[in-house]
């Protein structure tokens, strides 16, 4: 029934590339027994594959994705056996967690069978970075977990080298049918000498607490297990009702992330951002409630939220004096589709007395480029006749026409982060942004590019003729109350505006 060798797993390696996934895995020890059965969502790829064999077993016993105990439990008892042959040994093991950012906006926008073969290639480039003895899991919604085999004397600073290897190996380009794909991946460490005790629970959960203050502080960190540092609550099951409550009681609060010029440096806005700080979780990222409060029907609600403190924080800006142009709110289909939408925003801006040229209206791409509602077409063109800016947000995930992109008079475009990514370094980044930028000067339309991460990325983006730049190699999004502090000290750094002096005559 077993075939042994490298053709064994090449062949296993060539059916998950075309797509054959096998509904359960058995790792085969040396006896020949099964020792292990691994769900798809739980896939365990540990080397050196020895014994490999496939067997069809029923998905439904596979454990939901959003039971972290049940994800983790074939690592975790990995680490186990692992912990109990480094004690024999005298020798020292560790544990590597890493998330691919915004994966669950990957699997949204390139589907399920991209998602797949993101992962299959990360698996296979983290094996070409590790020892034969290590071991790799696919943790599910786009986790990887490495377990290495016991080294005598491993300290941090090889730990910490190998991570970087790790992140640097996830971040080459991943080529699809027609497209470059560029992911990274926030990672979290820990030696098993510094876990809070030298058990596998003790040592996946410092792990994970590592990971998740690398994801606070990404996208693409590297953070080690310190004290101090605690694993986020697994999210309750009644989360959608409690994202509701979080709704009505004002716990659904309200970030803002600034843009800036590329060339002067000067801020030109800030987007508006929904947060939710739940009590136990900590942050959650908004693509885990903004389905739930869409499911539930409450968008809407969070959307008069943020824009109320959209508003305020123009005023607010005001009054301090600090001369920010305008702010910018998504707007989900949800809220496009409410034929009094223009009144209701017309209301507000009357209300607050600002001009609606202050609020920018940011709209999906995938939206646009989808939409056959009229209500939401005439929404969007009311709102750009009132005077309010109109951004295609996501640029170059929604396959939007240049007729559609007139039919909603859209004013710029915001360029997604995937072709932001490594445009530095990257050749076929920079044809494809060239391409977008020299479409949009043809249109008259202007440009704003996300995601950028690194000041070399932020060069290039200059350098291509983008006008303006917004992430976290800008600023990180932040609360209202943080923005002066932010705004003053950028704005110190630039300097003053140099001008150039009008020949006389």
């Amino acid at each position: 029934m077993v075939r042994t060798g490298q053709e064994r797993i090449a062949g296993i390696a060539a059916r998950l590339r075309a797509g054959h996934w096998p509904q359960s895995l058995a790792l085969i020890g040396a006896a020949g027994l099964a020792t292990h059965w691994f769900g798809l969502a739980a896939l365990i790829l540990a080397l050196p594959l020895a014994f490999l064999a496939l067997a069809l077993s029923d998905r439904r016993q596979t454990p939901p994705l959003t039971d972290e105990a049940a994800r983790s439990a074939p690592m975790q008892q990995a680490i186990a056996d692992t912990l109990g042959a480094a004690r024999q040994g005298g020798a020292r093991t560790a544990c590597l967690l890493l998330q691919i950012d915004d994966f669950d906006r990957l699997t949204d926008r390139h589907g399920l069978a991209t998602a797949d073969r993101v992962i299959l290639q990360s698996l296979e480039r983290l094996a070409r970075t590790l020892r034969p003895a290590d071991q790799l899991f696919d943790l599910g919604a786009g986790r990887l977990g490495v377990l290495l085999a016991p080294m005598p004397g491993l300290t941090l600073g090889p730990l910490l080298a190998l991570a970087e290897r790790l992140r640097a190996a996830l971040a080459d380009p991943i080529p699809l049918d027609a497209a470059t794909l560029h992911i990274s991946a926030s990672l979290g460490l820990c030696l098993d000498a510094q876990a809070p005790a030298r058990t596998a629970p003790a040592l996946y959960d410092a792990c994970l607490a590592a990971l998740h203050d690398a994801q606070h502080h990404g996208p693409s960190a590297i953070r080690a297990y310190g004290r101090g540092m605690t694993a986020p609550a697994p999210l309750p099951r009644a989360l959608a009702e409690e994202v509701t409550t979080a709704l009505q009681d004002g716990r659904l609060i309200t970030w803002f992330q600034p843009q800036i010029c590329t060339d002067t440096g000067q801020i030109t806005g800030f987007e508006a951002l929904a947060r939710w700080q739940h009590p136990t979780a900590g942050l959650i990222a908004p693509a885990e409630f903004l389905p739930l409060l869409a499911a539930s029907g409450r968008m809407e609600v969070l959307g008069d939220a943020m824009l109320a403190n959209a508003l305020r924080a123009l005023q607010t800006w005001d009054h301090l004096g600090l001369d920010i142009p305008r702010v910018g709110l998504n707007l989900s289909p949800e809220e496009l589709r409410n034929p009094t939408l223009p009144e209701k925003f017309a209301w507000e801006l009357d209300r607050c007395d600002l001009p609606a040229h202050r609020l920018v209206i940011e709209v999906l791409e995938t939206v646009v480029a989808t939409s056959a509602d009229d209500v939401i077409t005439r929404n969007i063109a009311a709102l750009a006749r009132m005077g309010c800016p109109i951004d295609l947000d996501d640029y170059g995930t929604g396959h939007a026409s240049i007729a559609t992109i007139r039919r909603f008079a859209v004013q710029r475009l915001k360029i997604d982060r995937s072709y932001v990514t490594a445009i530095d370094r990257d050749p076929d980044q920079q044809r494809m942004v060239g391409a977008i930028l020299s479409m949009a000067d043809r249109l008259g339309l202007a440009t704003l590019a996300e995601g950028v991460e690194t000041a070399g990325e932020h060069a290039m983006l200059a350098q291509l003729g983008c006008a303006h730049v917004q992430g976290f190699g800008i600023a990180r999004p932040m609360p209202l109350e943080a923005t002066p502090d932010w705004i003053a000290a950028h704005r110190a750094k630039l300097g003053p505006v140099p001008r150039i002096a009008r020949a006389k005559g």
